[in-house]
């Protein structure tokens, strides 16, 4: 297995480059490790998920409005059913909540059996209008007004951190080379093949796919003329404290207008309560701070949802910028004549097709012209877990018998084990900052946000470097 982070990257002739290790970046990444290919997978940062994966609402989705006929429909009903298989394959924290789409006006609540009929078109078949008798029942905290709902019993929650190093982990053990701090700045044809000029130097490829992110545009354009531009969406969300998570039974989402699809209430997998996403169109791909102004305007949603949420603490706040791109679709195309494929304008759905966005976008390299061969099985994966619905590592009797170490709490918020730390540290995509090995092990992402443990988390992540 490779995973490099300084020096000169390979120089030799490759099969495939992947630019982006992003959640779809490392999907298709691992797709391709099951062929007997020379695959590398390149990240601008120095950890893979960092940009938009680590930093959205963490659902599953069903694709029950999305547009009928679409591509992201198609692979949105097929990622679902990939990835919750995976999940548990290969041990990533996934709850199985279900939805409720609540009306609070009586044109909202007029457009419910528009969008079941859409959802049926969506392949949703057990979508199901219920009055504001039922919805009360369901979801008793819920503010007053509430004139019914949309049920969508399909839609899940899960933990999009581990889904994305699942896939790398995979994808690393099953011979693909990842190259981090690798920031491409350009793309050249030489000798027949792609020259890619990285922050650390060339590599030769016969094939590229591009899964970029905010940056596709970029990319996309270094192959040639400007097909698609990237409007960052910047999303603020607020975390409350877990001692909020019995206010929420399901994924609560408001019927879509025309101003976009609005502020959501969603229960996590680490046991926490979200709120938001606001939708801010920008100018900068960095702009992930966060601003009064919308956490003002997150709260004043999240009072009229759920009143008594916004007498719990918050967590933390954070903000994630999608890839818009004015269609609602996503850009997946094929150039032949260049052996280049791009996976852009991946929108909020791309955690849940992710896999099958990954088998699609191998399909398009094969007509392409690239050579597959006899696919051949993955090397196994089981990821630590950090999800609250399974036995976590300081309650494990067994475990702790086994290796004390898992049961020396470190992060109390959290309870984090000087075991789990260990293990993040020596694995094989170790985190390179604080903020990967949080993403990993949850240390220092409690309500004290590191205030207690953040001094001896530092110790063991220094120690352990």
């Amino acid at each position: 297995m490779t995973v490099t982070t300084a020096g000169p990257v390979d120089d030799g002739v490759l099969d495939v480059v992947v630019v982006g290790a992003g959640v779809v970046g490392t999907a298709i990444a691992r797709e391709l490790a099951r062929y007997r290919l020379r695959t590398a997978l390149v990240e601008a940062s120095g950890d893979v998920g960092d940009g938009t994966s680590k930093a959205n609402t963490a659902i599953l989705h069903t694709g029950f409005d999305a547009v009928p006929g679409s591509l992201e429909s198609a692979l949105v009903h097929d990622g679902r059913r990939r990835l919750t298989a995976y999940a548990e394959e290969a041990g990533i924290p996934l709850e199985p909540t279900g939805a409720l789409l609540v009306a609070w006006d009586e044109d909202q609540l007029a457009a419910l059996p528009g969008l079941a009929g859409k959802a049926k078109r969506n392949r949703c078949d057990d979508t199901e209008v219920i009055g504001a008798g039922e919805l009360r029942a369901r979801e008793p905290r819920l503010g007053p007004g509430a004139l019914g709902a949309l049920a969508v019993p399909g839609e899940s929650i899960v933990c999009p951190w581990t889904t994305t190093l699942a896939y790398a982990t995979q994808a690393v053990r099953s011979g693909v080379a990842l190259h981090l701090n690798c920031r491409v700045a350009g793309v050249r044809p030489a000798d027949g093949l792609h020259l890619v000029d990285t922050a650390r130097g060339p590599l030769r490829t016969r094939f590229l796919v591009n899964a970029a992110g905010l940056h596709a545009d970029d990319v996309d354009r270094m192959l040639g003329p400007e097909t698609f531009t990237v409007t960052p969406r910047r999303g603020q969300l607020i975390v409350f404290d877990k001692f909020a998570r019995g206010l929420v039974r399901h994924i609560l989402l408001p019927v879509p207008t025309a101003a976009g699809k609005g502020v959501l209430v969603s229960p996590t997998v680490y046991g926490n309560v979200l709120l938001g996403p606001t939708a801010e169109d920008l100018d900068d791909k960095t702009a992930t701070g966060t601003t009064a102004d919308g956490i003002a305007r997150l709260r004043e949603e999240g009072r009229r949802i759920v009143p008594e949420l916004l007498d719990e603490e918050v967590t933390a706040v954070y903000a994630g910028l999608r890839a818009a791109t004015g269609r609602e679709d996503y850009r997946i195309d094929a150039r032949p004549d260049r052996r280049y494929v791009t996976a852009g304008g991946i929108r909020s759905t791309g955690l849940t097709a992710s896999m099958a966005i990954a088998a699609h976008v191998v399909d398009l390299l094969a007509d392409t012209g690239l050579a597959l061969g006899a696919p051949r099985t993955l090397a196994p994966v089981r990821m630590p877990n950090i999800g609250e619905a399974s036995l976590r590592p300081y309650r494990d009797d067994r475990l702790i018998a086994a290796d004390p170490e898992y049961g020396t709490i470190v992060c109390h918020c959290e309870r984090v084990t000087r075991g789990e730390i260990r293990d993040a540290l020596a694995g094989d995509i170790p985190p390179a900052t604080l903020d990967g090995l949080r993403r990993r092990t949850l240390a220092r992402g409690g309500r004290c946000q590191g205030f207690s443990c953040g001094a001896a988390v530092r110790r063991l992540f220094g120690a352990g470097r």
